[in-house]
């Protein structure tokens, strides 16, 4: 039985299969997207790439990747992300477990296509059901957002580091894992995530992902937006 990082590995070489020479790529963040750029890393095609984390970032560039920036392209030919929840139907998403969700869905939106890697239990019917909903804010006055927050969701739950201090993303804000249940339109919860004031990004990703490589032991399939 072939274990979750093999799967993920699986389906990121299937992504990388999808890269040509001359592409301006995005790279997620996260476990399932650090396999795709290593994929890119040992194939070494001539691309340029921006990464959604200083992370993907710093392993680009230890796999000899050329990164750019919005300043010399503000269009990407394909973005490769991993995704916490993939809902079956749709495809719309939950992100953000891995601290990159601003970035993440800024160069998402800016992709012609978002092709999404997972591996199998990451397809779910309900969005909210597995995991929570990141929810980027402001640390001034976090306290007064994450009870805003609380009229709509069952838990709000500031996230720490390991050691205990508050999470702080790439752009130095916090992030609120909101616990929703089974979400039942993810449109309108996330407008009403984003009307509120110091929101400055949420975890839902909805109608902007192309198609989705999930890995099973049966091997990878192929999800369309439907």
């Amino acid at each position: 039985m072939p274990s979750r990082d093999d799967l993920k590995r699986d389906a990121a070489s299937q992504a990388a299969d999808l890269i040509q020479g001359g592409m301006v790529v995005g790279l997620g963040t996260g476990s399932t997207a650090a396999f795709f750029i290593e994929a890119l890393a040992t194939r070494k095609p001539d691309i340029v790439c921006i990464p959604t984390s200083e992370r993907s970032a710093a392993q680009a560039r230890a796999g000899g990747l050329q990164i750019t920036d919005f300043a010399h392209h503000t269009s990407i030919d394909i973005c490769v992300d991993g995704a916490d929840e993939i809902k079956r139907d749709s495809l719309d998403l939950v992100k953000g477990l891995g601290g990159a969700l601003l970035r993440e869905k800024l160069v998402a939106s800016a992709a012609k296509r978002l092709i999404i890697i997972a591996d199998s239990p990451k397809l779910v019917d309900w969005l909210g059901t597995t995991a929570p909903v990141p929810v980027e804010v402001t640390p001034f006055a976090w306290e007064l957002t994450a009870a805003r927050l609380a009229k709509l969701a069952s838990t709000v739950t500031r996230r720490a580091s390991p050691n205990g201090v508050p999470y702080l993303t790439d752009g130095g804000n916090y992030i609120l894992d909101c616990g929703f249940g089974a979400i039942a339109d993810a449109a309108v919860t996330d407008r009403k995530l984003r009307e509120i004031v110091g929101v400055v990004e949420t975890g839902l990703f909805v109608g902007m992902a192309e198609m989705a490589l999930v890995a099973s032991a049966e091997g990878v399939s192929r999800f369309q937006r439907s």
